[in-house]
C-alpha cells in the first residue's frame, strides 16, 4: 500500500533545479524518506531521469557507514557527478548523521549540475547550522506525520476514519496493524525507544522521566495556554519534588526540536502584535500524543483543535492564535476581557479566522463561539468548524461560513468554498 503525498511532491518538483538545497525536516519515522527515495525517485523516473544520474545515500543504513566521514560522502559524491553533460539528482538521508555535512553540502552548491535534496529528523541542525551556513542557499520543506486528508481514502466508513485518526494519528506504520493492541504497542514504543533515545543522546540528558513528565503535560493540554512557567509549577505540585524553571525551558526546546510539538504564538488582532510568554503547543501527531497518555485522556474538543492545525500546517500556512480584547463598563468599572480565535491564517494577502466548536448543543453556546468573531473589526473571512457529520456547509446572515470538521479536513480548497 503506497499512501500519496501529493502535497509534498508538489512542493519537491517545483523546487527541482531552483539552486537551494532541498531540506525535508520532521520527526521520525513520519516518512521523509519514503517520500524521497520512494515518491520523489518514481517522479523522477517517470519524468525520463535516467537511474543512473539519480544518487541515493541512507546514512542511517549500515551499508552507508563509510560515508559518515564527510570527506569520503564528498569525493564519493564529486565521482558520482563528474560528468558535466550530464544532471544529477542527489537524494541524502538523514543528512545530520555526517559530521561536517555543512562542507559537503557547500561544495555541492558550487557544482552547476546538481541538484541536491537531504532530509534530516533535528531541526537544530537545520536553524543552527544550515541556515548559518548557507545564509538562505537552504529551502526547508517540513513532512509531518499523514493527516486526515491523506489517510481517508482508505476507509469506506469516512465518520470511522476520522474517529480512528482522532485516536491513533498518522505516523504511516500504524496502518500496518490491524488490532488497537498492536497500535498502542507500536506508538508507545515510538517514544520510548526511537525518540526519548534521540533526545538523549543529543542532549546528554540523564534523567529521562524529567523529560517525559514534561512530554506528558504538554500532552494533556494541547490548545490550551502555557509556559514554561507554568509547566514547572504543575510539575512541582504534582510530583511532589523540585525541578527548577531553566531545566523545563531547556526540555521544552528539545522537545520541539524533536519535532514532537510545535508552540505556537498569539496574535493581538486589535493592537496588531505578538504577544510574548503564553503559547499554545500542538501535538505533530494525535497518536504519540494520546500514546503518552496512556490513550486515557481522549478530550475530542482538544483532538479535533489539534487535527485542524495539522491540516493547515500541512497546507504550507502560517498559523498563529488569535486574541481580541474587549471592554466592559460594570457597576462604573472597565473591564477588559479576552476573547480567543483558535488559528489566524495568512495566506498572500488574505486572512482567515477559525474557531473550532466541538459541539454547540444551543443557542447559547453558539453565542459563545461566534463571540470573538463579532469583535473582529475587519472584514476578512472567518470559520466555524463543527463536529457534525450532517452539517451542510452554509454563511449565516453575519458573513460567517458554518463548516463540518470532515469537509474542512478532506477539502483542499475549504478555506475559500
Amino acid at each position: 500500500m503506497m499512501i500519496k503525498r501529493d502535497s509534498y511532491l508538489k512542493r519537491l518538483t517545483l523546487a527541482k533545479w531552483n539552486g537551494l538545497i532541498k531540506i525535508i525536516t520532521g520527526v521520525r519515522r513520519c516518512g521523509k524518506s519514503f517520500l524521497l527515495n520512494e515518491i520523489f525517485y518514481e517522479h523522477l523516473i517517470n519524468e525520463g531521469v535516467n537511474e543512473n544520474n539519480i544518487i541515493k545515500i541512507a546514512l542511517d543504513d549500515e551499508s552507508y557507514s563509510e560515508y559518515l566521514d564527510s570527506k569520503k560522502l564528498s569525493n564519493y559524491l564529486k565521482e558520482k557527478t563528474n560528468n558535466q553533460d550530464e544532471k544529477y539528482y542527489v537524494l541524502i538521508d538523514e543528512i545530520q548523521k555526517c559530521i561536517g555535512f555543512e562542507a559537503v553540502l557547500n561544495g555541492l552548491l558550487y557544482q552547476q549540475n546538481v541538484d541536491v535534496y537531504v532530509t534530516g529528523s533535528n531541526s537544530k541542525f537545520l536553524s543552527k547550522d544550515i541556515i548559518t551556513e548557507f545564509r538562505g542557499r537552504g529551502y526547508e520543506i517540513r513532512v509531518y506525520p499523514l493527516t486526515f486528508s491523506e489517510i481517508e481514502y482508505l476507509y469506506d466508513n469516512k465518520e470511522q476514519a476520522l474517529n480512528d485518526y482522532l485516536i491513533y494519528g498518522g505516523m504511516p506504520l500504524i496502518f500496518n496493524f490491524k488490532e488497537e493492541q498492536g497500535k498502542r504497542e507500536y506508538l508507545t514504543q515510538l517514544f520510548n525507544n526511537v525518540y526519548y533515545n534521540d533526545i538523549k543522546e543529543r542532549y546528554k540528558i540523564e534523567y529521562i522521566e524529567e523529560l517525559d513528565n514534561i512530554v506528558k503535560v504538554l500532552s494533556s493540554s494541547v490548545g490550551s495556554l502555557s509556559n514554561a512557567k507554568k509547566i514547572t509549577d504543575t510539575l512541582v505540585s504534582n510530583k511532589g519534588k523540585g525541578i527548577n524553571y531553566r531545566t523545563v525551558s531547556n526540555y521544552m526546546e528539545y522537545i520541539i526540536d524533536a519535532f514532537l510539538f510545535e508552540r505556537v504564538e498569539r496574535y493581538d488582532i486589535k493592537g496588531r502584535k505578538y504577544l510574548a510568554h503564553n503559547y499554545k503547543y500542538y501535538a505533530l501527531d494525535l497518536g504519540l500524543r494520546n500514546a503518552k497518555l496512556n490513550f486515557r485522556q481522549i478530550e475530542e474538543n482538544h483532538l479535533m483543535e489539534n487535527a485542524i492545525y495539522l491540516e493547515l500546517v500541512k497546507r504550507g500556512l502560517n498559523v498563529d492564535v488569535g486574541i481580541v480584547e474587549i471592554r466592559k463598563n460594570v457597576n462604573k468599572k472597565d473591564i477588559r476581557k479576552q476573547l480567543e480565535v483558535d488559528f489566524i491564517v495568512n495566506k498572500s494577502d488574505k486572512r482567515y479566522y477559525i474557531q473550532s466548536a466541538y459541539v454547540i448543543p444551543n443557542e447559547d453556546k453558539l453565542n459563545q463561539e461566534l463571540a470573538s468573531f463579532r469583535n473582529i473589526n475587519d472584514t476578512f473571512k472567518k470559520i466555524l468548524v463543527r463536529r457534525d457529520p450532517y452539517l451542510n456547509r452554509y454563511y449565516d446572515e453575519e458573513g460567517i461560513l458554518h463548516m463540518s470538521l470532515m469537509e474542512f479536513l478532506t477539502n483542499e480548497n475549504s478555506l475559500d468554498l
